[in-house]
């Protein structure tokens, strides 16, 4: 849990009384690798922190598109349906044993109103989510797929170790035999 503040206080400093509040409301929920913390046709009502483990987010499918990732030290929730509180329309699911310490939409919500920092606190939460996937955007719109590929290892080396290549390849773009052709280029 002081993952948390320590995240937060790098933007903020919290009162012990506002963490107090803050920590009250939080959480702990571990979930097995292939576990999905949410799922299609379902509302979001978590933010949630990776104290440890990884996610993927994913459009379900034939051939499911992986457009995401989170991993420990971040926050992830699908976003999108907690702030409309409506239901989401994409799956996501641990990709090795993850812990989460999570808040729900209404103890937010008391936590905005209720402490000085509140609102500095979801606001840096939502801020990180959404830069998160400015990048990706960006990213998929100007450069190669080799391009994505090696920035994705530059700032995440260990990724290799618990993220089967296939969902890699979708979520850079491309089939697991280009990736196949990319990775034998590099090597």
């Amino acid at each position: 849990m002081e993952q948390i503040r320590t995240y937060f206080e790098k933007s903020v400093t919290m009162s012990d009384q506002d963490w107090q509040m803050f920590s009250s409301k939080l959480e702990k929920q571990k979930f097995s690798r292939k576990d999905h913390l949410i799922t299609a046709g379902v509302k979001e009502n978590y933010l949630s922190f990776i104290e440890k483990g990884s996610v993927r987010f994913y459009i379900p499918g034939e051939d499911d598109f992986t457009f995401s990732f989170s991993f420990a030290g971040e926050f992830v929730s699908a976003y999108d349906s907690f702030l409309t509180q409506k239901n989401c329309s994409y799956h996501i699911q641990a990709l090795e044993e993850t812990v989460l310490w999570r808040i729900s939409y209404q103890d937010l919500n008391i936590i905005y109103d209720k402490t000085e920092v509140g609102d500095r606190i979801g606001r840096l939460a939502g801020e990180g989510l959404y830069l998160d996937i400015f990048k990706r955007e960006i990213s998929l719109l100007t450069e190669t797929a080799e391009e994505r590929y090696l920035a994705l290892f530059s700032e995440r080396p260990h990724i290799l170790k618990y993220i089967p290549l296939k969902y890699i390849a979708s979520y850079i773009g491309i089939t697991p035999q280009a990736l196949s052709r990319i990775r034998r280029k590099i090597s």
